[in-house]
């Protein structure tokens, strides 16, 4: 079996991107973003990208390079809350937005890597989120068809990993990573660390290898804080 293991995030998306493609990307908020699979992708200059992730990340961090230098065209995503410039380029009419449920969002990667073209949900029925699309009643109740994604690659940021790509999330950053690593016609993971097989407990991997194509290790990682709260000192 050939080695799923590269060097860096450049070496593994050599021969993946290409102008208009479809990235899912996993993360939440800046926790467990795929960040050097990002820099190598905006490095890269790949144009007309369509990414499905629950954010954007924030100004010039995460995916928020991307729309920096214009390199997405689309976003099919759930929270933008944090970011000026893709708030900016939507209202400008420069950034095309698919506004999705986050739990919808989550469904329409896990569906298209099960193989499932599509789905009802009670989620968005009455708002602008079903407009447009097919409903059905089941027992009295009207559902919205979503259709499931499938994406020309998947980017994902895990922890730990075998060298057969067996791969463990930390906590939060388990958030779309897997459903992410799922829809990806390829899938690339990024990981702090890489053990040999039998090195991770069987019934704690929460991404078989199966599904990871390239794997490489991306450490050392700086932790990046999304939004900072702090409380004043107080009196002695």
């Amino acid at each position: 079996m050939a080695s799923k293991i590269y060097p860096d995030a450049q070496t593994a998306l050599e021969g993946l991107l290409f102008d208009g493609m479809v990235i899912a990307s996993g993360g939440f908020g800046l926790c467990g973003i795929p960040e050097r699979l990002i820099d190598a992708i905006e490095a890269a200059g790949t144009k007309g990208i369509t990414v499905a992730s629950n954010n954007a990340g924030i100004d010039g961090v995460g995916l928020g390079k991307l729309l920096r230098t214009r390199q997405i065209k689309k976003m099919i995503s759930s929270y933008v809350g944090e970011n000026k410039e893709f708030e900016r380029q939507y209202l400008a009419g420069e950034l095309e937005v698919e506004f999705t449920p986050q739990g919808t969002l989550a469904e329409r990667m896990r569906a298209g890597g099960a193989g499932i073209p599509g789905f009802y949900t009670k989620t968005g029925v009455g708002t602008l989120v079903a407009e447009g699309k097919p409903t059905m009643a089941f027992d009295g109740q009207e559902y919205v068809l979503e259709r499931g994604i499938v994406a020309d690659l998947a980017i994902v940021k895990g922890w730990k990993a075998d060298t057969t790509g067996n791969v463990i999330f930390r906590k939060t950053a388990r958030n779309f990573n897997v459903p992410a690593a799922q829809c990806g016609k390829v899938t690339v993971v990024e990981v702090e660390e890489i053990v040999e097989p039998g090195a991770l407990d069987a019934d704690a991997i929460h991404l078989p290898g199966v599904y990871v194509h390239r794997l490489f290790c991306g450490a050392p990682y700086t932790k990046q804080i999304e939004f900072r709260l702090t409380r004043k000192k107080e009196a002695a």
